[in-house]
């Protein structure tokens, strides 16, 4: 019965190079040293005029992708944090609340309960927000 050996990449663990000599062998990318932007000279002056003349200035420096969720982060409130800070967000003017969240919310979400009347200003609502706010008689300004 042949015995249970560990392998040579679990040994080899720690070890910079992996038995396989210097670090530039083995890599996996052939003779071409490296894969990217590696050995293009970046950071030594070697290879910059060289390549300065035949791609320009644009070859250096970050490229790239921005991520959608950075920019579809919304500042969101729940209809239960109105109704908490009521008081705090917005005055009262007869028997109704008038909030104006444009400068610090994007959007009204629906969790939670409303128990006053409120005049509510906001760039955006949820469908069920919109419903709850509207059935205890309040009133809503959608602005852009």
């Amino acid at each position: 019965m042949p015995v249970n050996r560990r392998k040579k990449v679990v040994k080899m663990r720690g070890l910079t190079t992996h038995g396989w000599g210097a670090k530039k062998k083995h890599r996996g990318a052939g003779s071409r040293g490296g894969r990217g932007m590696a050995g293009t000279g970046k950071r030594a002056d070697q290879k910059k005029p060289t390549i300065l003349k035949e791609y320009g200035q644009s070859y250096f420096g970050k490229r790239g992708f921005v991520s959608y969720k950075k920019l579809k982060k919304q500042k969101t409130i729940n209809l239960q944090e109105i109704n908490d800070k009521i008081n705090l967000l917005g005055k009262k003017e007869d028997d109704i609340y008038i909030i104006d969240l444009t400068d610090k919310y994007s959007k009204v979400l629906a969790k939670g309960n409303l128990n006053h009347k409120a005049k509510l200003t906001c760039s955006s609502f949820s469908k069920k927000a919109l419903e709850k706010i509207e059935k205890i008689g309040g009133e809503v300004i959608i602005c852009k």
